[in-house]
Formats: C-alpha cells, structure tokens, sequence
C-alpha cells in the first residue's frame, strides 16, 4: 500500500491510498458512496487478491480529503473532476472504474467526458434511476452525524442504519464497519468520517437536476466500454427493471445479483468477487 496526495483544480489536497503492484496489467479506480470512503474497498481488494493494481479514493469532504469552504461543489460533477485530476497526476492513460453508488454515478459522468479512457466499468448498485424510498433512507441517516461517545456506540449507530442491508452480519462484521466509517477526535469521541454539508449533493439526484431523461443520455455514453453491473438482490436504490433495463440497452454489459444484500455490497460476497474477477481479466486482455 502507498498514499498519495494531490491537489484539485480548485485547491483542495484530496487523498487516495494505492493497492497492489504499480506495474499491474490493469489498474482501477475504486470509487466510493456518499457517506464512505477509500477503507470501504479493503474488503474487496483483500477478496480479489494481489493481481491489480487497485487505487482507492477519498473524495473531497471525506476522509483524509480536504472539506471545502464552498459546499456547492459538493455535487458529482466536481467529484468526477477531481478524479481525473487525479488520473493525471499519476499519469494514468487508461484504467478500469468500479463506483459505488455515488462513485457509479462519478464513473457515467468520466465515461461520458472521457470515454477512451477507461477500460472497462464496474457499477455497484446504482443505475440512471435512483429509486425514491432509498434515496430518501440515505438521506435521514447521512444529514444525522452526531457524535458518540464510544465504540459501542459507533458500531450501534452504524448498525442501524446499515443492518437491513446486511442481514447476515455478526459483531465482528459491524466492528469493522464501524473502524472503516468513524474517526476518533482528539476529545475521544467518534465522529463519521465525513463533512456534514455533503448531503447538499443529494439534490444533484432529484427531478430537475440529473433527470432520469439526462442520466439515460449519460448512461449511453457508456455504450463502447464493458460494463458490469452488480446489483444487491434487496436494494431500494437500482430496481430489478433497471438493471434488467441497463443490461438490455448496452451491447457488453453484465449483470451480477448479490443475495441477500441491500445497498449496496460490499464487493466481497462471493457472488461479486466471482463476477468481478471475471470481468476484471475478460478486460485485461482486450486492453
């Protein structure tokens, strides 16, 4: 593992930490959700083992990613920026994209500014429509980031926002959730390890802004690059009839189904590290 450090193009010194070797046949870029950060792809990064290179990012506003004066541009559009800047900085012609939720929402929007860029696209539970009721459970729980007073307390929290979606974990499981998704200040209590006016950028997905209409055009711009979709058989972000919808209107795409899962996956189930795998060397190949 190594850190690396730039800055954006509006100033701000943004983080991503690298995985793997630098001289990888195929390097990706791992994107994460709203309220997450890089640590939320250890899990798949340790499942998928040594063979690429994996580069994880902070995006602004969380982590070790500067937060910024201007809240306005927290929005998708400057997160997209920022990663390109950051393709740039490392001097990263051509790479692999797997986003997150929000990170897949970031990876349209690269493939639609710079398609032959990026060799191929891993989309984990989100899709052009974002499905009202789970946008609207993002929301309740990232604009609450009061701080706790204890582990216990963290890992409380954490699982009650998160435990629908992963019905099936155990104690150790929420511990390491909660290590990934928390900091301790200096005071010894526990804060998300995120800026608060992030949740600003949750506009950026209501009607009249990126409108179904708007993200569909984006999505076919994705049209040219392998595509994988992964879906959580339970979430309330990507439907069934969008992703079924998605897989049709693209000539190289794939759909993985994740059991038992919401939103979104942890890319570690085995149903995804299979799925991902596979894609990961159908597109070193053709690169």
């Amino acid at each position: 593992m190594s850190d690396i450090f730039y800055k954006s193009t509006d100033g701000l010194d943004l983080y991503a930490r690298s995985y793997g070797p630098e001289d990888a046949p195929l390097t990706a870029l791992c994107m994460h959700g709203l309220t997450r950060n890089h640590k939320d792809f250890e899990p798949m990064i340790a499942a998928l083992g040594g063979t690429y290179r994996f580069i994880a990012v902070d995006v602004r506003g969380r982590g070790q990613s500067d937060r910024t004066m201007d809240a306005e541009t927290y929005t998708p559009m400057v997160y997209a920026r920022d990663m390109l800047t950051l393709l740039d900085h490392l001097k990263l012609s051509r790479v692999a994209l797997i986003g997150t939720s929000m990170g897949g929402l970031m990876a349209m929007l690269m493939a639609k500014s710079a398609p032959d860029r990026f060799s191929g696209i891993v989309l984990n539970d989100v899709g052009p429509v974002v499905e009202r009721a789970g946008l609207e459970r993002i929301a309740a729980y990232a604009s609450d980031p009061k701080p706790v007073e204890s582990w216990c307390d963290a890992i409380s929290k954490t699982k009650a926002s998160q435990g629908a979606a992963f019905p099936d974990y155990g104690d150790e499981d929420w511990s390491a959730f909660a290590k990934r998704t928390w900091k301790k200040q200096p005071d010894g209590r526990l804060e998300l390890d995120y800026d608060p006016e992030i949740t600003n950028s949750l506009a950026e997905s209501k009607p009249g802004l990126l409108t179904r209409v708007v993200m569909w055009r984006v999505f076919s711009s994705l049209k040219k690059i392998p595509l994988l979709v992964v879906r959580g058989g339970e979430s309330d972000i990507l439907s069934q009839k969008i992703a079924a919808r998605m897989i049709r209107r693209h000539k190289d795409a794939e759909l993985a189904v994740v059991p038992g899962r919401g939103h979104a996956p942890m890319l570690d189930e085995p149903a995804a590290v299979s799925a991902i795998s596979a894609f990961l060397k159908r597109i070193e190949t053709q690169s």
